[in-house]
């Protein structure tokens, strides 16, 4: 059970890295809202995978999770910059 939050944990904050990196701009915020974005980009992700046949090939998932987290990341910026104006 542990290993299992950690590997979360671990799999969240690369996936969080990778959109903040991919998305431009500047994104303000810390590492654990960084893992939650990874978290929930990963289980958009996952949530792809499973409706989409043949998506099986090797590291599949943690593809879908970078790029499900960039989606999420791209959805908050567009929420946020809504709030500010």
């Amino acid at each position: 059970m542990i290993q299992t939050i950690i590997t979360i944990v671990i799999v969240g904050l690369i996936a969080g890295l990778l959109a903040r990196a991919i998305v431009p701009g500047k994104d303000a915020m810390g590492i654990l809202p960084t893992i939650l974005l990874g978290i929930v980009g990963a289980l958009l992700g996952g949530l792809v995978q499973h409706f989409v046949p043949g998506l099986t090939f090797p590291w599949a998932a943690e593809i879908l999770a970078v790029v499900g987290a960039v989606i999420v990341l791209l959805i908050y910026n567009r929420v946020a910059a809504g709030r500010k104006a």
